[in-house]
């Protein structure tokens, strides 16, 4: 197997070498029925329930039956909020019960963000930088460095190390930026997103566990 490369900039922007990365992880066969499939899962797994209608056990009021059961000349009913009376419940509604969520097996959802992570090295859009050289959490410094690098203005996902990263807070600003932990890497913000910038020590830790 080839090795594979990509581009090493250092946080001003400058381009200072090349890394080789874990062709396990990097450099796999790509295919697009798996990713569809595990794309849809990810979506039905993260669908909320919204919609509901109540049924008639769960109206208010309807407790006595609206008339004698024989005599008046009137159908039978046993309660005014059965589903054939206007403001009773719903029958065969879709109610907040329904489950969307599928089952991934775990083996696949690693081989699926594989296939993903290989296509945006391919593509020359994942992004490496040595270090995320940034003492403080400004937006200002943050967007400078991202205008230097291959990204410009294009829509980025920042792969992080922890909730405390200075990244992270410099680009709650940036509307085209979102940050993402190492280990909760998915195919659907990876898909989503145009470019990854990673550093160094972060690409080792997700080809640990990828790989």
């Amino acid at each position: 197997m080839a090795d594979t490369k990509v581009k090493l900039y250092n946080f001003n922007g400058e381009k200072i070498g090349e890394e080789k990365l874990n062709p396990d992880v990097f450099n796999v066969e790509i295919k697009p029925e798996i990713v569809q499939e595990l794309v849809l899962a990810q979506q039905a797994n993260s669908r909320q329930v919204l919609a509901h209608t109540k049924g008639r056990s769960e109206k208010r009021g309807g407790g006595k039956k609206p008339w004698r059961q024989k005599g008046t000349g009137r159908a039978r009913h046993g309660s005014i909020r059965s589903p054939l009376w206007a403001g009773g419940g719903v029958t065969f509604g879709p109610t907040s019960k329904r489950n969307f969520s599928v089952r991934v097996n775990k083996k696949l959802k690693k081989q699926g963000l594989r296939m993903v992570l290989t296509d945006k090295v391919k593509e020359d859009k994942l992004v490496l930088v040595d270090s995320y050289n940034l003492p403080t959490a400004k937006t200002k410094i943050l967007q400078t460095t991202l205008d230097k690098l291959p990204i410009k203005d294009q829509k980025v996902l920042i792969v992080t190390k922890t909730a405390k990263d200075n990244i992270i807070q410099a680009s709650n600003n940036l509307p085209k930026v979102e940050t993402i932990a190492y280990n909760s890497l998915n195919i659907v913000d990876i898909l989503k997103y145009k470019y990854i910038l990673i550093s160094k020590e972060l690409i080792k830790r997700v080809e640990e566990i990828y790989s």
